[in-house]
C-alpha cells in the first residue's frame, strides 16, 4: 500500500468509528430512562428525531423526560396535581396535554402512537382513582376540642 491509500483508509476507518459511537450515543439516549409504563414518542414527530420525549406514569407521578445530547430535562407533577388530560389525535401521531391543578405549565407531548394516548389517559385516570379511594375525605375535627364562646 501506498501512503496516500494508508492515510484514506485510516480516515475512513475513523470516520466510521465517529458514526459508529454517535449511533451508540442516541440510542442509549432514545432507550427507556426508568422501568415500569414509560412511553416513547416516535422519532418521525416533531421535535423528537434524535431523543424522542418520554413520559412515564407511576402510581404517585407523571414524569416528562426529554434526553439531551448532554444531559436531560425532567419534569414531575405529582398525581394529585393533575387535572386534566387532553389528547389530540392526528393522521399518524396523538399530542398529549397533561394540565396541572397547581398553574404550572402543563405538560406536553407530541408524536405518541394513539393507543400509547389512550393508555396514558387511563393509566393516570385509574392512579388518581387509587389515590383519592386511598386517602378518602379528610377528617372532620371533634368540636369538643375546640374552646366555646364561653370560654370552656
Amino acid at each position: 500500500m501506498s501512503g496516500d491509500s494508508t492515510w484514506l483508509w485510516w480516515t475512513a476507518a475513523g470516520a466510521a468509528g465517529f458514526l459508529l459511537l454517535l449511533g451508540l450515543w442516541i440510542w442509549r439516549k432514545g432507550r427507556p430512562f426508568a422501568p415500569g409504563d414509560v412511553f416513547r414518542a416516535s422519532r418521525f414527530s416533531r421535535g423528537g428525531h434524535l431523543f424522542p420525549t418520554q413520559v412515564l406514569i407511576t402510581p404517585t407521578s407523571v414524569v416528562h423526560y426529554t434526553p439531551q445530547w448532554m444531559g436531560k430535562q425532567e419534569k414531575t407533577i405529582h398525581m394529585a396535581h393533575v387535572s386534566s388530560v387532553n389528547i389530540d389525535t392526528g393522521l399518524l401521531f396523538s399530542d398529549i396535554l397533561i394540565e396541572t391543578s397547581g398553574g404550572h405549565h402543563p405538560i406536553g407531548c407530541h408524536g405518541h402512537r394513539k393507543r400509547d394516548a389512550v393508555r396514558i389517559k387511563a393509566l393516570i385516570e385509574r392512579y388518581q382513582t387509587e389515590y383519592y379511594r386511598s386517602t378518602g375525605p379528610a377528617p372532620v375535627p371533634d368540636s369538643a376540642n375546640f374552646p366555646t364562646a364561653s370560654g370552656r
